[in-house]
């Protein structure tokens, strides 16, 4: 499997994405990370993001925090 992950942009969302992608890792056997961050976090991720990850990852993880 492939996991792509989209940080939103919020204050601490990188570190809740590198513990979630810990935990994926573990549970499955995933073989590759696309890791993708929008440009801000009041706004939707731009098209080319998420036609990135449609071509880089069988499934995404998106989080958000503060």
């Amino acid at each position: 499997m492939r996991l792509g992950t989209l940080d939103n942009g919020k204050g601490n969302s990188d570190h809740l994405l590198r513990f979630e992608k810990g935990v994926v890792c573990t549970a499955l056997p995933v073989a590759s990370v696309a890791s993708l961050r929008k440009a801000h976090p009041a706004h939707p991720a731009a098209a080319n993001v998420i036609d990135q990850q449609v071509v880089e990852a069988d499934f995404v993880v998106s989080a958000m925090a503060d």
